[in-house]
């Protein structure tokens, strides 16, 4: 792995998870450093990681002496910084725009909701138990997806992947939200095409590489 790229993030990290796959579909070789969410209250909340990210959040990509944080912008940073490799957003402004569109659906709408930091608040705050925070989750998810599988489904610009038939930062996106879905046992039979696209990206090596049990930093099973 080089020295120059350098991913702080964890495995089951969605945001994260969203960045490894961009990173395999350009080509580009990373160390990976693990920021536990969980142990001892969070490694995120710590002074050392807090002056890498004042957001206390994860990813944060590292390029030499640059930190680069919030996944989206992550993401469009390595497209533009490595034009040369297989572009992340299509060539027309229409394309890039519903791209840009269906990525904050996920990045803005859906997985802020149900992110750890939103789950704790309730938990500690409101005292809400573990089904009513798992149906919270479910609910923001299923909402989410309710718009987002129709917008692919009607629109003749969805092809093999979200925008056509090459995945974009929309599938970076979709992937890891799917694998959030399943992990809260949302029920995925109403969203065919969604379902479909994400069978189309697993089938890719970086697709495949990037899933969170993969990861150096995942549990023994």
């Amino acid at each position: 792995m080089t020295d120059d790229l350098r991913l702080y993030g964890y495995w089951r990290s969605s945001a994260a998870y969203r960045v490894r796959i961009g990173l395999n579909l350009k080509g580009l070789a990373y160390d990976s450093v693990p920021v536990h969410l969980i142990r001892d209250g969070g490694e995120q909340h710590h002074p050392a990681f807090a002056q890498t990210n004042p957001q206390k959040l994860i990813p944060v990509l590292q390029h030499g002496e640059r930190l680069i944080r919030q996944s989206l912008a992550i993401l469009e940073y390595i497209d533009e910084v490595w034009s040369d490799a297989p572009s992340l957003l299509p060539a027309t402004a229409r394309g890039r725009a519903r791209v840009r569109a269906l990525s904050m659906m996920v990045a803005c709408d859906i997985h802020p909701l149900n992110n750890l930091r939103v789950l704790q608040y309730l938990e500690r705050e409101w005292h809400a138990p573990q089904p009513e925070r798992d149906e919270w989750v479910r609910h923001w998810i299923r909402e989410g997806f309710d718009a987002f599988e129709a917008l692919l489904a009607d629109d003749p610009a969805t092809g093999t992947f979200c925008e056509g038939d090459q995945p974009t930062i929309a599938d970076c996106c979709l992937v890891p939200q799917v694998y959030n879905a399943r992990r809260f046992a949302v029920d995925m039979t109403p969203y065919p095409t969604v379902r479909r696209i994400e069978e189309a990206c697993l089938a890719l090596p970086a697709f495949d590489a990037a899933r969170p049990e993969r990861q150096a930093d995942a549990p023994a099973i």
